[in-house]
């Protein structure tokens, strides 16, 4: 583990370090407590163990600092005190301590606390892991590994606020596979479930690094598109069509006789600066005028 000790007094300081190191772990010291926070934002030790009284920031102040600032890892905080009261064993687990030693500090006690340490940053890291692991699967379509729309309204609402305050243009893509109820019933559903992965992947190939693409629902897809016009966005969406029919995955019950995809835009821009809920109202009516007017096409929001 990587330990950060700090003590004012040299002599005890200079025991603690030993004693951490002495038990295979790589050890930091610090002098007072500004020395102590400076180490600690520069290198994220996994144990801190402190002196409660020191020049600058203090035990407590440190100890609050670190858990004012934590995220996802844990630092384990052992308060070294030669005032061992009740209240001050108390004053030092609210401040954020896991745990407290007394002065004159034993190598022994110090090795036992760096063992329970060591169980309880182990068992932050398993859970921030697991954590980010569901964080990942409840934000993901599970058929194609695009983003859902869970992950879309996350995104959606710090895009348009973004655009908002900096005067900013967006598109918003709304996509649908044509006739693809009856690809279904034509080449069954497992088909269906590889054609809809053979087209995420192509409007992934297709997008920007800065774009957004999201699985909306059935066989829709919707692509956010930050800083782009909408007649951009339209000559975008013309190539993702391309590279759709490219695919050439047949479709007999399609007048072109393979699998196309339409497409609706609409745009976020100076002169119409509507709710994120309007743009995606106006691109799905774009995606039906798309419809209506043949399919395998794309149509602009007016």
């Amino acid at each position: 583990m990587k330990v950060l000790v700090a003590d004012d007094d040299p002599g005890s300081l200079l025991v603690a370090k030993a004693a951490v190191e002495s038990y295979g772990h790589f050890c930091l010291a610090a002098a007072d407590g500004d020395e102590a926070w400076a180490l600690y934002l520069a290198h994220q030790p996994d144990v801190v163990v402190t002196d409660w009284m020191m020049p600058g920031m203090d035990g407590l102040a440190l100890c609050r600092a670190i858990r004012a600032r934590e995220a996802e890892l844990y630092t384990y905080i052992v308060l070294l005190t030669s005032q061992g009261s009740r209240d001050d064993v108390l004053a030092g687990l609210e401040a954020g301590a896991d745990d407290y030693v007394t002065k004159p500090l034993d190598p022994f006690v110090m090795h036992t606390r760096l063992l329970v340490a060591l169980r309880v940053t182990t068992l932050h890291a398993d859970l921030a892991h697991y954590r980010k692991v569901l964080s990942h699967q409840a934000r993901t379509d599970p058929l194609t590994g695009l983003h859902n729309r869970l992950k879309l309204s996350e995104d959606l609402e710090q895009l348009h606020a973004r655009s908002h305050r900096y005067a900013e243009g967006y598109c918003l893509a709304m996509c649908d596979v044509d006739n693809f109820k009856s690809y279904n019933d034509i080449y069954g559903h497992q088909a269906g479930d590889l054609a809809l992965r053979a087209v995420a992947a192509a409007l992934v190939g297709q997008a920007r690094k800065t774009d957004g693409v999201y699985r909306f629902g059935g066989e829709e897809f919707l692509l956010v598109l930050p800083n782009q016009t909408q007649a951009g966005a339209g000559a975008f969406m013309e190539r993702a069509l391309n590279r759709v029919r490219k695919l050439e995955i047949a479709h007999s019950g399609d007048p072109l006789g393979q699998l196309t995809l339409s497409a609706g835009i609409s745009a976020f821009t100076a002169e119409h600066r509507v709710g994120a809920e309007q743009l995606l109202g106006e691109a799905d009516a774009a995606l039906y005028a798309a419809k209506a007017a043949g399919r395998n096409r794309v149509e602009l929001a007016r």
